[in-house]
């Protein structure tokens, strides 16, 4: 018998390059059907959602018993189970935090993934044996990030959609932390985490899990309607070999609100290519009927021009309706597909875009056209006929067994005892009002004295303007704050960390984060303040912020004054004039910049900047809370932020900001976001 031997250190290096070529391949589970769906699709590991604390409020989700259930499962099958807990929290909603946590670590659930600070906090706190993932949502897209969460205990981090491969294998190179990319599905139009679009229309946010798709919509520009911000599905098929390559521990595809058959199919194809690159046109093949959007690369594949789509159904397109009959409908088939009963249909109104799925009872071809019944009327002539399903694959929709979950009985004194201990903001003795300028313009135009600071939020070709060595930033150096962008590429990290030290020298001290993440840019002995992009939703965020030593925090935009007021903490700075950035984006879209000016279907208007390659969308009308001025002075709020980007430099507005604040009248015209009326 042949014998071998080996030292420990290439032990070691062969573990190493194990773990290096190990990619797991990760699927949504929305229902008991689609885990079964992952699972028989050669799924390593499954993500799903709790009924609260979920970025997708409208899938299914699951009861505590459901995930003890599907826990038994995963260990049977040697497979994962991740928890999306990746929504902000409010402050009422912190002690039923408390009882999910205590049940996932019960169930020694493999991680649970986050956005929110507080829910750090809380984990790292009251809840160490739980590992923690890094959503989507934080906004993680450099090296600063990956490096920040492998400090703070982060076992992976779900990376930013836009990224270049370039980018991606540079920040690899950077970190040894485990980094997860999304291969597969929807794609938002905003950087995740940073879309205030869908709050704003109507209260239901996306960092709270209710995005009602707005970029799904049309918007009218001065040639007509149009689709401009809906983006085509994403689709990294062909770039596995090079991921895994690359050391990317996980590969993600997005979809907990989609079915079975989708799960099943996309799970197969991504399964077949990272087992044996050679099946890759056999992967092709099947992802063509994943019944999703037209596919794009988007920037990882190089290429984004033709990443916006004017077809935001999902589905294959079959044909258009010719006619309706007394139980179906009549339409050509444009598609070399062969339907068959039972296959599901979805019918696109060519009017306002409403979508009604239907199941083929009865197909009857004769000379021509399809002749097809349904289960559902209401098609008329010249709507769009989709291909949504075929139902070729059943997977159980219950599971043989639902244990029982007993949550500890001490839990509410844990959390009664984790709430007295949160380190909190003192308010200030007076009122503070602080400014935003995005404009060297503004300086001539402003009183200085009236402001306790002022954050220069500026391009990068602004901070050339800046007069640093005149008199008058002299006297007010204290004064002004330089705030850092909320994307800043790899490539650019060397400039800003050398404008950090350059401010710094020049006596500038202040520095306003947009990520936690960017302390790393700042000289030692700089004072950290955050911005609105660190949302501060709740008393347990206020707690890790201090811990991190950060001076100030600005409360989030879309905040509604029941959770600013059911809060303890006092000691924030409550943004009571600005304009909102409801898409923040890569991705540019087809504006003209001499008629930036959009409406959606209800009459609204919004505006399109570009700023360092960055897009943004903000609302032509400006929110205002004036008018809440005395009720949010007598509970106990005394710091105040008058955000002046967007506008045109004016010396008369800043003064009438400041008297209707302390009158409380509002300013006009102007809106109040959800401060009254709510976030869902």
């Amino acid at each position: 018998m042949r014998q071998y031997f080996y030292c420990n250190k290439c032990i070691f290096a062969a573990m190493k390059e194990m773990t290096i070529n190990t990619t797991e391949l990760l699927l949504p589970s929305g229902s008991v059907e689609t885990f079964y769906a992952a699972a028989e699709g050669g799924a390593d590991a499954v993500y799903l959602g709790m009924k609260s604390y979920s970025a997708r409020g409208r899938a299914n989700n699951f009861s505590f018993s459901q995930l003890a259930a599907i826990r038994m499962e995963t260990r049977k099958r040697g497979m994962k189970m991740y928890i999306t807990l990746n929504t902000v929290i409010k402050n009422t909603e912190l002690s039923d935090l408390f009882y999910s946590l205590s049940v996932l670590q019960k169930l020694q659930v493999d991680a649970v993934i986050i956005q929110d600070w507080g829910v750090y906090r809380v984990i790292k706190k009251y809840f160490p044996s739980l590992k923690i993932h890094a959503s989507t949502q934080m906004g993680n897209h450099n090296s600063l990030g990956l490096k920040l969460s492998d400090k703070l205990g982060f076992e992976r981090v779900i990376l930013a959609r836009e990224l270049t491969q370039a980018e991606l294998n540079e920040m690899l190179q950077k970190s040894d932390i485990q980094a997860e990319v999304f291969v597969h599905g929807a794609l938002c139009y905003s950087f995740s985490g940073m879309c205030l679009f869908s709050s704003y229309i109507g209260g239901s946010g996306a960092n709270r899990g209710w995005c009602k798709q707005p970029c799904r919509r049309t918007f009218q520009k001065a040639d007509g309607a149009h689709f401009i911000f809906s983006l085509k599905d994403n689709e990294l098929i062909d770039y596995v070999p090079q991921l895994k390559e690359a050391g990317v521990a996980s590969i993600k595809i997005e979809g907990r609100l989609k079915s079975a058959e989708y799960v099943y199919k996309v799970a197969k194809a991504y399964r077949m290519v990272l087992d044996d690159p050679q099946t890759l046109p056999q992967a092709r093949e099947l992802l063509r009927f994943d019944f999703g959007r037209e596919k794009t690369s988007y920037f990882f594949g190089g290429k984004v021009t033709n990443s916006i789509t004017d077809a935001p159904n999902t589905g294959l397109f079959l044909g258009k309706v010719q006619r309706p009959t007394e139980n179906g409908l009549h339409f050509e088939l444009s598609s070399k597909i062969e339907l068959k009963e039972g296959y599901l249909l979805r019918i696109r109104d060519s009017k306002d875009g409403a979508q009604n799925n239907v199941k083929i009872r009865k197909i009857d071809k004769v000379e021509g056209p399809y002749q097809i019944e349904v289960n559902k009327d209401g098609a008329a002539s010249g709507d769009q006929v989709f291909l949504a399903g075929m139902r070729t694959d059943n997977f159980p929709s219950r599971f043989p067994e639902l244990p029982n979950i007993n949550i500890p009985s001490r839990i509410q004194q844990k959390y009664d005892r984790a709430k007295r201990e949160f380190r909190l903001k003192r308010p200030a003795a007076t009122a503070q009002f602080l400014l935003r300028i995005d404009s060297a313009d503004w300086l001539r135009k402003i009183r200085v004295d009236d402001y306790s600071a002022i954050f220069l939020k500026m391009t990068r070709t602004e901070w050339e303007k800046l007069p640093l060595k005149s008199p008058f930033f002299a006297k007010n150096m204290y004064r002004f704050y330089i705030e850092l962008p909320k994307f800043i590429p790899e490539k650019d990290i060397p400039f800003y960390q050398e404008l950090c030290l350059g401010f710094f020298k020049n006596g500038i001290k202040n520095f306003v984060l947009s990520h936690l993440s960017q302390k790393e840019l700042l000289p030692q002995g700089a004072f950290v303040h955050t911005n609105e992009n660190v949302y501060v939703f709740n008393d347990a965020t206020v707690d890790q912020l201090l811990d991190q030593k950060v001076e100030s925090y600005v409360y989030p935009l879309e905040n509604e004054w029941e959770n600013l007021f059911a809060g303890r903490d006092r000691g924030g700075i409550v943004p009571v004039f600005f304009y909102p950035e409801l898409f923040y984006s890569r991705m540019p879209v087809d504006i003209p910049a001499n008629n930036p000016e959009i409406t959606d279907n209800d009459g609204l208007h919004y505006q399109k900047f570009v700023r360092d390659g960055v897009t943004i969308t903000v609302p032509s009308v400006p929110v205002s809370y004036s008018l809440y001025a005395a009720k949010i002075q007598k509970a106990g709020f005394r710091r105040f932020l008058f955000d002046l980007s967007y506008m045109r430099p004016s010396k008369n507005f800043p003064q009438t900001l400041l008297k209707r604040w302390k009158s409380g009248e509002q300013v006009q015209p102007s809106v109040t976001f959800n401060f009254k009326k709510g976030l869902k």
